[in-house]
C-alpha cells in the first residue's frame, strides 16, 4: 500500500514511523521543514493529567506507552524524553475538592494518581499557601522538534521518503477513491491512502482533499526565562488549566503552567484565544502569564524573561482530535485537530492511523480510541458536515 502523509510535524512523523514500521510504502510531504509548524511552538507535553476519561484519555494512555517504546528504540536522549511527572495544584479548598474528584475519575480509568497534601515536599519553591494537589507520575516531556525529526528519520530508515511540496488537491479514480495527491508545483504523488496530518492547516488540507473537517487555529503564548539552576522539578500547573483546555470560549484565557528544561530555562504558559492566524505579539498576555507564574513560584519575580514565542493550536469544536478514515472520500484518513496535545498524542495517533490503513485494531489499544475520534461524529447521515 502506498501512503502519502501530509504534514511533517510530530503527528505526521509518528504516522510515517508506524506506517513504515508496518511495511507500508510511505511518502511524507510538507511545504516547510520538519517540525516547523505547531510542533516548533509547543512545550513538548506528554500528559495524562489534563484529560477527562474518554477517547482522548484512551489515546493518551496508548501514546504514553508508545513514547516509552520509541525512547527505548531511538534513545531517550534523541527525543529528550523526560519522565518528570506532573503536579497539579489547587488555588483554594473548593478548587482542591474538584481537582480530587477529577483525579478519582481518571484513576478509575487507569491513570496513576497520588494525592498530595504538602506540595512543597515535591516542589520546595512553590508558594506556601497552596492547600494541596495531585501528582501524576506518568506525565512526561519531550523536545518536540527533536522528537519529530527522530521519528521521521527512523521512518526514512524503514524506507519512507520526504517530499518538499504543498498539497493542492487529491487525484481520484472514477469510483471517487484517492489515487494520489497533486502538489502546488504540479507533481503527482501516487497513493492508495492520504493521511491528513497538517496540524492547524488540517481543515484546509481536508477541504483540498474533498473531505473538510472543522479545524481552527487557537493562538497561544509561551514565555522562556534565562537559564537557572534546577528550580522546578515537575510540570506544575494550576487546576483551572483543565477547565481552560476544555473551554470553547473564543476570548483570551490564561492558566498557569510552569516547568523546567534540560537547558535550565523555565517555560511558562499557557494562553488560548481564537484570533485566526494573527501572529501579533500581545504584551498584555505576556504580563498576565508572568504574574500568574510568579504567584505560583515567587522566586520567578527576580528572574529575567529571555523571550516569548507564540503559535497556533489546531482546535476542533468538541476538543477531540479527528483520527480515522473519512467516509466521503475513500482513502482519506485524518490525523489532526489535537489542539495543544499533539505532541503527547502523536505516537498513539500514528498507531491508530496505521491500524485503520491495515484494517485491524492496534495491539492493546482501547476500542474507545479507535471509534470515538472518527470524523463521522461531525457528519450527518448523508455525509454532510453538521
Amino acid at each position: 500500500m502506498k501512503v502519502v502523509v501530509v504534514g511533517a510535524g510530530v503527528v505526521g512523523a509518528a504516522c510515517a514511523f508506524h506506517a513504515a514500521s508496518a511495511g507500508l510504502d510511505v511518502t511524507v510531504t510538507d511545504r516547510g521543514p520538519v517540525g516547523a509548524g505547531t510542533t516548533s511552538r509547543g512545550e513538548g507535553n506528554v500528559l495524562l493529567s489534563d484529560k477527562e476519561p474518554g477517547p482522548e484519555l484512551a489515546l493518551a494512555r496508548l501514546s504514553r506507552t508508545l513514547w516509552d517504546e520509541a525512547g527505548q528504540e531511538l534513545g531517550p536522549d534523541t527525543l529528550e524524553l523526560e519522565p518528570k511527572g506532573g503536579l497539579v495544584v489547587a488555588s483554594g479548598v473548593d478548587n482542591l475538592a474538584a481537582l480530587q474528584e477529577f483525579a478519582a475519575r481518571q484513576e478509575a480509568a487507569g491513570v496513576r494518581v497520588e494525592r498530595v497534601d504538602r506540595v512543597r515536599d515535591l516542589e520546595p519553591h512553590l508558594a506556601p499557601d497552596i492547600p494541596g494537589g495531585v501528582h501524576y507520575p506518568q506525565d512526561a516531556q519531550v523536545q518536540p522538534v527533536l522528537a519529530a525529526a527522530a521519528l521521521l528519520r527512523a521512518a526514512v530508515g524503514r524506507g519512507a521518503r520526504f517530499h518538499h511540496g504543498e498539497v493542492a488537491g487529491a487525484v481520484t479514480g472514477r469510483d471517487g477513491r484517492v489515487t494520489g495527491v497533486r502538489t502546488a508545483a504540479g507533481d503527482v504523488l501516487p497513493a492508495d491512502a492520504v493521511v491528513n496530518a497538517a496540524g492547524t492547516w488540517g481543515g484546509e488540507v481536508g477541504r483540498r482533499l474533498g473531505a473538510p473537517v472543522e479545524v481552527l487555529p487557537r493562538r497561544g503564548f509561551v514565555l522562556v526565562t534565562e537559564p537557572l539552576p534546577p528550580m522546578v522539578r515537575h510540570k506544575v500547573y494550576s487546576a483551572d488549566y483543565v477547565a481552560n483546555v476544555a473551554s470553547s470560549d473564543a476570548g483570551l484565557e490564561t492558566s498557569c503552567v510552569v516547568e523546567g528544561t534540560r537547558g535550565g530555562t523555565v517555560l511558562i504558559g499557557a494562553s488560548r484565544e481564537r484570533v485566526g492566524f494573527d501572529t501579533t505579539m500581545n504584551t498584555a498576555v505576556v504580563a498576565r502569564l508572568a504574574a500568574q507564574a510568579c504567584r505560583l513560584f515567587p522566586f520567578l519575580r527576580g528572574v529575567h524573561l529571555m523571550r516569548a514565542y507564540r503559535g497556533f493550536r489546531p482546535y476542533c469544536p468538541d476538543h477531540l482530535p479527528v483520527v480515522g478514515p473519512d467516509p466521503r472520500v475513500p482513502g482519506v484518513v485524518h490525523a489532526c485537530g489535537h489542539e495543544g496535545a499533539g505532541v503527547g498524542l502523536a505516537p498513539g495517533t500514528g498507531a491508530l492511523v496505521t491500524a485503520h490503513l491495515l484494517g485491524r485494531p492496534w495491539r492493546g489499544a482501547d476500542p474507545a480510541a479507535h471509534t470515538g475520534l472518527l470524523p463521522d461524529r461531525f457528519l450527518t447521515p448523508g455525509g454532510v458536515p453538521q
